[in-house]
């Protein structure tokens, strides 16, 4: 049995569509999913590095409370919890990871196992060649925002999703997950 864990953005928590179906995904593919959701209030700062710190103490107890290799699916603020993920060498799925903090660009640089980086061209957090110099399991959704909301109608927006469901599904089949 494989284990996988949500840990969210900063504001909608881990059943919030995108983490949602990322996880589903996971879930359908035989995995236990455990879906983790901040305990405290989110920092205001995330420029900060106290904030990587806050994610990591929330994340630790959860990581080590599951089987040896789970899959880390992360949104946003999630994406602080990359070090973790490298020093463990944990597979993971970046949703919208915030690549313009120095150690999450770091902590990913340090990966040894694969990664799924998921983000739009208008999100100010996205940084696409960097995206592509840390791993060669790169989404980017022209035009998307950091909910991975494009313009035009909602289907569109919607389109994106499934999108990124295929995505996420390949990546795991690329590397033999679960």
């Amino acid at each position: 049995m494989a284990d996988a864990v949500v840990i969210p953005g900063s504001r909608f928590g881990s059943g919030a569509p995108l983490p949602m179906y990322v996880g589903d995904v996971a879930e359908y593919r035989g995995g236990v999913v455990r879906r983790f959701d901040w305990t405290g209030p989110v920092p205001v700062d995330l420029g900060v590095v106290s904030a990587q710190s806050w994610v990591c103490d929330q994340v630790r107890p959860v990581l080590d409370g599951m089987g040896v290799q789970p899959l880390v699916i992360g949104k946003s603020l999630g994406s602080f919890a990359a070090g973790l993920a490298a020093e463990r060498s944990l597979p993971a799925v970046w949703l919208t990871p915030i690549l313009t903090a120095p150690w999450v660009a770091e902590a990913l640089g340090r990966a040894t196992a694969p990664f799924l980086l998921i983000g739009g061209t208008a999100d100010k957090a996205w940084d696409r060649g960097l995206a592509r110099r840390l791993s060669p399991h790169v989404v980017e959704v022209p035009a998307a925002d950091h909910g991975m909301y494009v313009p035009g109608p909602l289907t569109d927006t919607i389109a994106v999703l499934a999108r990124i469901v295929v995505a996420v599904d390949e990546f795991l089949d690329e590397i033999g997950w679960p």
